[in-house]
């Protein structure tokens, strides 16, 4: 039955640990691990600048306190100008929505759309919308002609595939649809834990067509390839090869992001240019002037083109909160997507069974030092584990590999908890049946004494006043020489058995058991001013005991036994004997052994109660007794009276 209550008493612990672990998991993911994310991204991962193929120009402060916002689009228009007819650069994004006309500067749309129509190496950017088109019939017919134009060749070999949210998205004016040639989605999902940007929408969809993000699309075309393919876990470039790992959701398919290191000075990982200095040196060059900006710095550079003015006046802001800035701009976003698949800057996340693997490794390993070791060793252990953990998360950041870093070592605190808490409950359980254990070959009083004193056990004692009270059987030895040692241990057991609670009623301790014998204590260690009365009373009661089992054992067939009992009072060495390996507890002196010897006398006088007459000296008032005179005592010179206790009054 004990071992039954100890197995359910573990399998109901071990199943609170696992549901407790595994809401704590949940909430680590939720709340903890995302924060931890970008740390671990700000401080090992973006280690190093953004490499300088691609470049960002911006509409930045600078810009707009020289011609005020909203820009004329004629001034994009220079932009690209400048770029196009003076620089030569690879290609060209424009991370931008243009959405409507301008009814109050017509010639100013007109330049720009003209400028675009003659750019064969520039991607722009057009944005999904959870909400229906304005006119269902209208957005049909222009979701289809923008497919068939901007289509690119994307294969899904998904199992799963998740419904997008999308029910329409952004619509060129038809002069800006006809002006340019490629685009590409620019919109980005901030995780749902912390609201920051981390991942790239790399491919939406809508009505069941696929469209890549503008950074995927300028991929792409520098690779000369139209052709990908969708797996459950990848995004893979035919062409090329490139093998991105991503996942699916309502927001399309997503993969993490590599952030880079920000530079000095700036919000921005990637080398950036005011878009107003390449506005003043296209015109300063077709002035005949020196340009501010060299437009060979551009030759075959990636342009991104995009704003992000924080001016006092007028803000101008595309940016998202990300691991890197609280706010950081979109047009950096889209250059470090692109510089992420160019230089196969792949982030990638540990897989789930993997992080429950891990875990669950951690949790075992943590349960096999808490029940090997010390509490010290296991803590410092324990301690060096979870500084090793981290650093090799941080080693796994640094090569673009992100695994749980709050988790495991929150689950190896839990862990850790309950082990100590189980360890702590099971250890205090062991005691109590090692005390229960021990407390039937010692007096549980002299056990309690023991634990109160337990770091301060040692060899020595005291000397005090005691009595000492000695019972035998008689005619043991004969009668268990015509009795089998089962039916001998039956009756001992049951005559102690009935004995013991009596000697504890009356606050004497029971030392020791010598055969038949049995010796008891009173005034040590139970504190007892009284204890000679006591242990009197004690063997009064002892008496009337044995004469109830005399008629129960004769009913049973048994023999009749008898004992005799003899006590003494005075001062006797109480405390620890024996070895410093081996203590036992007791009383030794001269009223030990003169207990013993008048105990002996019962066999001569054929009694079966005596006491001494230092003990006489405390009971005269409660105890009819006959005098024995001049009793020779072996060991002593002296002749001594002793007396023979009939009843108590």
């Amino acid at each position: 039955m004990k071992k039954l209550k100890s197995k359910a008493f573990f399998i109901y612990s071990f199943i609170f640990y696992i549901i407790l672990s595994c809401v704590l998991i949940l909430v680590s993911w939720q709340i903890f691990e995302p924060n931890a994310y970008n740390f671990m991204v700000k401080n090992f991962t973006a280690y190093e600048h953004a490499p300088e193929d691609v470049v960002v120009v911006v509409i930045d402060d600078k810009s707009v306190a020289k011609y005020r916002w909203p820009w004329k689009r004629e001034l994009y228009g220079k932009i690209f100008d400048y770029l196009n007819n003076y620089s030569n650069p690879k290609l060209i994004g424009f991370d931008a929505i243009v959405a409507n006309l301008d009814h109050e500067n017509p010639d100013s749309d007109n330049v720009f759309f003209n400028t675009v129509r003659h750019i064969n190496n520039l991607v722009v950017g057009f944005s999904m919308i959870d909400d229906k088109f304005p006119d269902e019939k209208t957005g049909q017919i222009y979701s289809k002609n923008f497919y068939d134009k901007f289509k690119v060749n994307i294969q899904d070999k998904r199992k799963i595939v998740y419904p997008s949210k999308y029910q329409s998205f952004s619509m060129y004016p038809s002069e800006y649809f006809d002006a340019v040639q490629y685009a590409g989605s620019v919109n980005s999902t901030r995780s749902a834990a912390n609201g920051t940007l981390i991942t790239a929408d790399q491919i939406i969809s809508l009505d069941g067509k696929y469209y890549p993000s503008l950074a995927m699309r300028m991929y792409m075309l520098l690779n000369d390839t139209d052709k990908l393919t969708i797996y459950d876990d990848s995004i893979v470039i035919d062409k090329t090869g490139l093998r991105i790992p991503s996942f699916t959701t309502y927001n399309g398919i997503q993969n993490y992001l590599k952030f880079y290191k920000i530079r000095p000075n700036t919000s921005y990982s990637h080398k950036k240019y005011s878009a107003i200095d390449l506005i003043e040196s296209l015109e300063n060059i077709k002035s005949g002037k020196p340009p501010v900006i060299n437009p060979e710095e551009f030759n075959n550079k990636i342009v991104f083109v995009g704003a992000n003015a924080k001016a006092a006046a007028i803000k101008v802001i595309d940016a998202l909160p990300s691991p890197m800035l609280p706010e950081h701009p979109g047009v950096d976003i889209q250059a470090l997507n692109l510089n992420n698949m160019l230089n196969n800057h792949i982030m990638k996340l540990s897989p789930l069974g993997l992080d429950v693997l891990i875990i669950a490794l951690l949790s075992i390993f943590t349960f096999v030092i808490i029940s090997r070791l010390s509490f010290f060793k296991s803590i410092f252990i324990l301690a060096a584990t979870a500084v090793g953990y981290f650093v090799i998360a941080a080693f796994c950041y640094k090569n673009n590999f992100g695994i749980n870093v709050i988790t495991p070592p929150a689950i190896q605190l839990i862990t850790m908890i309950f082990a100590y808490s189980y360890r702590f409950i099971i250890e205090g359980k062991n005691k109590e049946k090692i005390k229960q254990a021990m407390g039937k070959y010692l007096s549980q009083d002299i056990m309690k004494s023991v634990v109160k004193n337990i770091d301060d056990i040692k060899l020595g004692g005291k000397r005090a006043n005691v009595t000492v009270l000695f019972a035998d059987i008689r005619g043991f030895t004969s009668m268990s020489e015509k009795m089998t040692a089962e039916e001998v241990s039956m009756i001992l057991n049951e005559y102690f058995t009935e004995i013991e609670p009596i000697i504890s009623k009356y606050n004497g301790v029971i030392n020791k058991f010598i055969g038949d014998a049995v010796m008891a204590i009173f005034g040590e260690p139970i504190q007892d001013l009284n204890h000679p009365v006591n242990a009197v009373k004690c063997a009064y009661e002892m008496l009337k005991k044995v004469e109830e089992l005399q008629d129960k054992w004769i009913f049973e067939g048994k023999p009749k036994i008898e004992i005799g009992i003899g006590i003494n009072t005075g001062d006797a060495f109480v405390g620890n004997i024996g070895s410093e390996k081996r203590l036992e507890y007791t009383v030794i002196g001269d009223t030990v052994n003169l207990a013993s010897r008048i105990e002996s006398y019962n066999k001569v006088y054929r009694t079966n109660f005596l006491i001494s007459s230092s003990t006489y000296s405390y009971v005269s008032n409660i105890a009819d007794v006959i005098k024995i005179s001049e009793v020779t005592i072996r060991g002593k010179a002296k002749k001594m009276d002793i007396y023979e206790v009939l009843r108590l009054s």
